[in-house]
């Protein structure tokens, strides 16, 4: 597990390691991110995404694209359940395409195809921040509709509680904690590499 530090001696959004990445990892792979809401997958995806060279999707404005309405608007007209079957078919059509650098919904990795998929095509990260940090995060804005109307620390821990043993299959664990995007960007990076070297290895 790799765990994000801020130390104070470099900028937040420093790249100490610039070297390419395994041609292998980078070209042939997806790197999917999994987590918790409000972890920070789609703003950490974008940015690896250009470090890596490789373009970015996320999975749930490809369901909005899909469906030609917001995620909340999906589960007050549809439900989640109409909401976790067009979030398997957008994530097996992303997973079963050219490499990209993905940020997936929180609950997409709880979809047992999606999973087998993930592990057939992808590279996964689990993005892992302490609950009180991402529930700092989410409050401040009115749109997770897991969340409306509780508390939401109570509501993530009992997210967690549910899909943290699920996460944990995740190829990689990256500990995001409370340090910048940057930072998280490049301890992604760090593991990303030293999977690669691994991989390379066998």
């Amino acid at each position: 597990m790799c765990r994000v530090e801020d130390s104070g001696t470099m900028p937040a959004d420093a790249s100490p390691d610039s070297s390419p990445l395994s041609p292998h990892l980078a070209l042939d792979r997806t790197i999917t991110l999994v987590g918790l809401m409000g972890v920070g997958k789609s703003t950490v995806g974008r940015r690896l995404a250009q470090r890596l060279g490789l373009p970015f999707h996320d999975g749930d404005h490809e369901i909005e694209s899909a469906a030609g309405m917001s995620v909340s608007e999906i589960f007050a007209s549809r439900g989640e359940a109409e909401f976790r079957a067009g979030e398997a078919r957008i994530m097996r059509r992303l997973l079963e395409g050219p490499p990209i650098v993905l940020a997936t919904g929180g609950g997409a990795m709880m979809n047992p195809e999606t999973r087998a998929l993930m592990k057939q095509h992808s590279v996964s990260v689990w993005m892992r921040a302490d609950l009180k940090v991402i529930a700092e995060r989410v409050q401040r804005r009115d749109t997770r509709p897991l969340l409306r109307g509780r508390d939401p620390l109570e509501a993530l821990s009992q997210l967690a509680e549910a899909r943290y043993p699920i996460y944990a299959e995740a190829d990689l664990t990256v500990e995001v904690g409370g340090g910048s995007h940057g930072q998280a960007v490049e301890a992604i990076y760090r593991e990303l590499r030293r999977h690669a070297r691994e991989e390379s290895q066998k």
